[in-house]
């Protein structure tokens, strides 16, 4: 009879995830995360099977956490939709900015492993939808508003404003100063707003 599980397997997915978000998935040993999760080799590979489904498991959990965050800043109640945008650019700007470090789990997964590993490459793919699918409905909802040109693609707007914010992380990775990640999202703000 197999014994109950002592541990909460939130808890060890949030420790590989930090594990993995400061090393890298090919630098992280298991020897890494037996230390970072206080579990031994079998109960890791007993509860998650190997390293590369213990990482599938902590980048989905960071990708489904994103975009709820994003989801929250771009729907949220009480302002415009032009003004959610704004708030949610600026953000990111702001976060990019302070995090000189670490930058994106995501991002790093998908530069590391996207070309080689088709799921990661999938979950990747899945979250910069869901995250576009988001700025186009708040882009169609500041056309209504009358804040953004009801003539431009919000389709081609929510693509650029994606890049736009991907980009950022680059940039702050490449030593731009903070100073000139946040200026240049007041820029593309006022690129995009029609007053």
């Amino acid at each position: 009879m197999a014994r109950p599980r002592t541990f909460d397997e939130a808890d060890v997915v949030a420790a590989a995830r930090d594990e993995f978000w400061s090393r890298g998935y090919a630098a992280t040993s298991m020897d890494d995360l037996t230390t970072a999760t206080s579990l031994g080799r079998g109960s890791l590979y007993g509860a998650f099977g190997d390293k590369h489904t213990l990482f599938l498991r902590a980048l989905d959990g960071y990708c489904t956490a994103a975009i709820d965050e994003v989801r929250a800043e771009l729907r949220e109640p009480g302002l415009r939709a032009y003004d959610r945008l704004a708030r949610h650019i600026r953000s990111t700007a702001a976060s990019v900015a302070a995090d000189s470090r670490r930058g994106c789990l995501m991002a790093r997964s998908a530069a590391e492993l996207a070309g080689s590993d088709d799921e990661i490459a999938r979950t990747v793919e899945r979250t910069l939808a869901a995250w576009r699918r988001e700025l186009v409905d708040c882009i169609k909802a500041a056309q209504r508003e009358g804040s953004i040109d009801p003539n431009e693609n919000p389709q081609a707007l929510a693509t650029m404003l994606l890049a736009f914010l991907r980009g950022m992380e680059a940039l702050g990775k490449g030593g731009v100063k903070p100073a000139q990640i946040k200026a240049a999202a007041d820029e593309v703000l006022s690129l995009i707003s029609v007053g």
